[in-house]
């Protein structure tokens, strides 16, 4: 008997309305509605009225956990100066006047401010009471006084790269004690956009919490776990490798990718080039060598891992081809948001996944002609790296952009976020390849496991705003329904 019939369903660029059976969590049949009698008996049938139904979307790059938490922190990517994200914080204050715990911010961008994020503009509204602020490409912390003291950091102010990156892990630490619940949440919340799969590349060790998470019942995503040379070793000694599954998780969590950060970013002006940035005696920080990274990719190979390089300058990019051309590693070139003309066919020669998040174009279009007015022409080249032989898939870089497909997949389609033409449409994709970079394929295919989600509008024929704003009315993962309206 099949477990589940989804009927007069429509498949993307299809016409005549298709029945769908689900037998143990895998599409048994996809055949014409008016042919049901070939059908075996189903324990449910789901008449979807002519939805609708495309493979599931992933999202390729997030920091789950933070992503979980930072949906219940204080936003303040709407300011537009040091002194009104002081103002949001002050506002915030007045509301909680009795709370003294610390304020934790996020999405802050300061690139195109005219005033400085300094630790007095913090110490005027919260003298006593500890305020850190995560920059929106989390690449930047910006404390004041008395986080300085609370955490015993180096300094007040704003904190790049490495010292950022661990007072957020020492913040993730702290997180309340309904940690599980938000990621819930958050997963919950996934699956309502259409999503099916995540790699989840935060830097805090996650693959223990995923495995106790899923082992209690957690199942709306499957979750390819990533991790950082840190672990290495420990995921070395146990014996895994690069798609292995996880016992006990019914074959949702699997191991993932090696994930090395060599560069910083755009907004924090610490993305590695290779040429100075204008008007500023710098190329960006480089944080990994050459020499460190080919020696981890080196490790990867060996041990059966793939790998995941972090790379926004074009430098960057560069060495991190180099490094997976020398030593013959599998995987992806993180984000690779500014890339050299020579260096696009390096990456469908070598078979390196350029895993891009498009969002971020909508967030960094001002400051690029800001920060790389000589360069801009060369940022986001998602149809170059497409035309000279790349794969793509489509990322959010949560809790960066929001962890949605549809808004990737609308930022590729569409380079503009407001009234303004497409910015360098020479880089956008079509509709159909921007859905293949987050779903895989347009097609779904008898034998092939059940990760589904169900349309209320034609992706490839609605118009833009509906795109970003994407109706969803069902997501299934292994025949199994991780949302549902209908």
């Amino acid at each position: 008997m099949t477990d589940l019939l989804l009927r007069n369903a429509r498949l993307l660029g299809g016409d005549a309305p298709v029945d769908i059976a689900i037998r143990d969590g895998m599409i048994a049949s996809i055949v014409d509605s008016a042919a049901r009698g070939s059908h075996a008996p189903a324990a449910e049938v789901l008449d979807l009225e002519g939805r609708w139904v495309a493979p599931g979307l992933w999202d390729h790059h997030v920091h789950f956990t933070q992503w979980a938490i930072v949906r219940r922190r204080l936003d303040l990517s709407a300011a537009r100066s040091a002194a009104a994200a002081a103002h949001i914080i002050a506002a915030r204050m007045v509301a909680e006047i009795e709370m003294y715990e610390p304020i934790i911010g996020y999405g802050y961008r300061d690139a195109m401010w005219e005033d400085e994020a300094t630790a007095e503009v913090l110490d005027q509204v919260a003298p006593h009471r500890p305020v850190v602020v995560l920059s929106g490409d989390m690449h930047a912390c910006w404390v004041n006084t008395a986080a300085r003291d609370r955490y015993g950091l180096p300094d007040a102010g704003v904190l790049r790269e490495d010292d950022a990156f661990a007072l957020q892990m020492r913040l993730e630490k702290a997180a309340p004690g309904d940690e599980d619940l938000a990621i819930s949440e958050a997963a919950v919340a996934a699956a309502s956009r259409g999503v099916v799969g995540v790699v989840d590349l935060e830097m805090a060790h996650n693959l223990a919490g995923w495995t106790e998470r899923m082992t209690r019942g957690l199942h709306a995503l499957r979750v390819h776990s990533g991790f950082y040379p840190a672990e290495l070793d420990e995921r070395v000694e146990a014996g895994w490798r690069s798609g292995d599954e996880v016992p006990g998780t019914s074959g949702l969590l699997t191991i993932g990718p090696l994930k090395i950060i060599t560069d910083g970013s755009l907004n924090t002006r610490t993305a590695y080039c290779h040429d100075p940035y204008p008007g500023r005696d710098t190329r960006g920080v480089l944080t990994v060598s050459p020499e460190q990274s080919e020696r981890l990719l080196a490790q990867a190979v060996e041990h059966g891992f793939t790998a995941a390089v972090h790379a926004i300058g074009d430098a960057a990019v560069t060495h991190a081809l180099d490094s997976f051309e020398r030593t013959g590693a599998t995987g992806t070139i993180e984000h690779a948001q500014l890339v050299r003309h020579e260096d696009l066919a390096r990456f469908g020669a070598l078979g390196v996944t350029a895993s891009v998040q498009p969002e971020h174009l909508w967030d960094d279009r001002d400051p690029t002609e800001r920060i790389w007015p000589d360069r801009a022409d060369r940022a986001f080249p998602l149809a170059a790296l497409r035309d000279a032989g790349a794969r793509l898939v489509l990322g959010s870089d949560a809790p960066v952009a929001p962890l949605d497909p549809w808004r990737a997949i609308a930022a590729a389609v569409h380079r503009s976020a407001d009234e303004r033409a497409p910015w360098h449409p020479e880089h956008a994709l079509t509709r159909e390849q921007a859905l293949v970079a987050s779903a895989g394929s347009l097609r779904l295919s008898e034998g092939a496991a059940a990760d589904l989600v169900v349309l209320e509008a034609d992706p490839l024929h609605c118009v833009a705003s509906a795109l970003v704003r994407m109706p969803v009315a069902a997501t299934l993962v292994a025949g199994r329904f991780t949302h549902r309206t209908l």
